[in-house]
């Protein structure tokens, strides 16, 4: 009797979630307990396990920067920026199982590590959210700022950013307990060596594979789909609010440089004024004070910014973990097909019934039926193979299973922190506004009192 296809969308079914034991992305980067188990690929060899480190304390800073011209790989000169990590910022303390401890002193970085470090986070971490990197060039600025990615400002925000992103890394429950990023804190040369050691690049799905997951896959999850439509549509939020905010500061940069005319005008009349000289000075003054305070409120705000850009990225992040669903969804499709292939041809030779047309059928009407022999022979094959692809088919149900309820309990951990950090960071910039108006008023009452003495 003809046995129907296993139906992946059942298999891809997630086991019960255990329930969240805490948001677990607060930025204190102190993990004082045992880290356990092993990486979830089985290998074991990048987690700190009891039996290797036990990671008890991190004190986690990225201190200052500094430009460094060299040769890149084609012997032609360029200028990076490499972040120094040192005692009294970047601090590493170590305890080792036998109350022997370890201090890195001072250790640089430069951006394109950080890279490598997150593209390994993403490669042997699927299932989590990583935290994205600042951006590397300015994006959503208002007109008055450098774009430069070596102006001076935007390498101190993106120094802040980094150290924002080590933060994240070292305290997310997962990720904090891989040893590559323990040495990326601990190891002053050879990291890059190391990272490349463990042949992550190899295991990182090609982006045409992916591409063709997404389009082929029969069977999606329906709530990856509503995850990925939720990051488009977060990042397309946030990409039109960082927008409108640049063209309000334009704005209002014009608006307080105007008020540097009233200073000027006030202080050019006080001086043909011999009884309102004082009152027009004093109020030119003001409105000097006033014009002048525009470029830190701005530069203030761009903190903000950055925070909202934070989650702009992490927009990304969510659909790698969507992405690597699919993929696996398409592989286990891909496997459930080829077993109920390999079990019909079984059936067919088993009954001498051929249901669909094949090239072995119009073979055999050709040169002939094959002997008794060489039948069983093929059915003992295919037997075979059917056992191994009921394994295989297996192994994957299980990856799956375990991917998606991994996947969701991080996916639920990451919508804790965004809403804490999103709320935060907009009533933070709603009371700098408010803080900004008030100062305003003032100026404009202290103005009235000077014009009122005349």
């Amino acid at each position: 009797m003809e046995q129907a296809p296993p139906d992946p969308e059942k298999l891809l079914q997630p086991a019960p979630l255990e329930p969240l034991g805490g948001p677990g992305a607060v930025l204190v980067a102190a993990v004082g307990e045992e880290a356990e188990g092993t990486r979830e690929d089985g290998s074991g060899v990048d987690t700190m396990t009891g039996n290797n480190f036990w990671l008890k304390k991190i004190e986690i800073s990225v201190s200052e920067a500094e430009k460094r011209t060299g040769r890149n790989a084609v012997n032609m000169q360029e200028t990076d920026t490499a972040y120094l990590c040192r005692d009294t910022g970047f601090s590493v303390s170590v305890e080792h199982a036998d109350g022997q401890s370890v201090l890195t002193d001072s250790l640089w970085r430069r951006y394109s590590e950080f890279e490598l470090l997150r593209n390994y986070l993403l490669v042997y971490y699927p299932h989590v959210v990583v935290p994205p990197l600042p951006e590397k060039r300015a994006e959503f600025v208002w007109h008055k700022l450098s774009a430069d990615n070596m102006d001076p400002d935007f390498v101190e925000r993106r120094r802040i950013g980094l150290e924002n992103f080590l933060l994240r890394v070292a305290s997310h429950p997962v990720l904090c307990r891989d040893k590559i990023f323990y040495l990326f804190l601990t190891q002053e040369g050879n990291w890059k060596e190391t990272v490349n050691e463990t042949g992550f690049q190899l295991k990182a799905d090609s982006r045409l594979k992916a591409l063709n997951a997404t389009f082929r896959v029969k069977n999606p999850d329906k709530r990856f789909t509503e995850l990925r439509h939720y990051s488009d549509e977060l990042q397309s939020v946030i990409s039109h609010l960082l927008r409108v905010r640049a063209r309000v500061a334009d704005r209002l940069y014009g608006v307080y440089k105007v008020h540097g005319n009233y200073g000027r005008v006030f202080s050019e009349w006080s001086a043909i004024e011999k009884e309102m000289g004082d009152g027009l000075q004093s109020a030119g003054h003001h409105m000097d004070v006033y014009a002048s305070s525009i470029d830190d409120i701005l530069e203030d705000e761009e903190h903000y910014a950055d925070q909202l850009k934070e989650y702009l990225f992490y927009a990304e992040a969510l659909r790698a973990v969507c992405r690597k669903h699919e993929l696996m969804q398409y592989d286990l499709e891909t496997a459930a097909q080829d077993l109920a292939s390999k079990k019909q041809q079984c059936e067919e030779l088993a009954t001498g019934t051929v249901r669909t047309f094949s090239l072995k059928g119009m073979t055999t009407k050709l040169f002939g039926q094959e002997t008794p022999e060489q039948r069983e022979a093929r059915i003992k094959v295919l037997e075979e193979q059917i056992n191994e692809g009921e394994q295989q088919l297996k192994s994957k149900n299980l990856e799956g299973r375990e991917f998606v309820k991994n996947a969701w309990a991080d996916i639920e951990r990451f919508k804790e922190q965004k809403n804490r950090d999103l709320k935060e960071a907009l009533i933070s910039y709603a009371v700098m506004q408010i803080s900004m108006c008030k100062k305003g008023i003032q100026v404009w009452t202290n103005a009235k009192e000077c014009f009122s003495k005349m």
